[in-house]
């Protein structure tokens, strides 16, 4: 990774569960986060090339009352006890009703990430295994890379305009992006 190649790219934010972490739907328990296949090795890469790496993560199961704010935030801890330290975190507490501006697809969390980083949008990249991850990079004006899993939607895939099998290869896709 020349330090050329990533001149365009300050920050690559990922989607949590599903992206970063095995999915354990409204996980409240620390003991249960088990990393993606190459999760670790994707994020030293990025971190050693001066990129910044970012959380953004829906997790409405507070607003359903199914987990607090609290077994999030320690959840969220063994992630970079197992991952390593991330520069941003973003997680939007709320359901789909409640019209927040956070929830991806809306743009909120991605907006706030880059504020805080210092960056414009434009300069950053959302990785995520659902549609709603890329449409909250693109409404933000970010880069969009789905990486589906087994449970991403046939449709989510087709709309995506950058797929990748992996973390590892979503990440050469934006290195070789103009």
């Amino acid at each position: 990774m020349g330090s050329s190649e990533m001149s365009t790219l300050r920050a690559v934010l990922f989607d949590r569960d599903g992206t970063l972490v095995v999915d354990v739907p409204y996980n409240g328990d620390p003991g249960k986060v088990r990393p993606m296949a190459g999760a670790k090795e994707v994020l030293d890469g990025l971190r050693a090339a001066g990129i910044a790496t970012g959380v953004v993560s829906n997790q409405s199961g507070i607003a359903r009352g199914l987990i607090t704010a609290d077994d999030v935030a320690k959840v969220n801890a063994r992630v970079e006890e197992l991952l390593g330290p991330f520069d941003v975190w973003e997680v939007c507490p709320h359901e789909e009703q409640d019209s927040c501006s956070c929830r991806k697809p809306a743009p909120g969390m991605v907006h706030s990430a880059c504020r805080k980083l210092g960056i414009h949008e434009s300069e950053a990249a959302l990785i995520g295994d659902i549609g709603a991850d890329v449409g909250a990079a693109e409404a933000a004006g970010a880069t969009g890379v789905l990486v589906p899993t087994p449970v991403t939607r046939a449709e989510e895939v087709a709309a995506a305009r950058l797929v990748a099998s992996d973390l590892s290869s979503a990440v050469g896709l934006l290195q070789e992006l103009p």
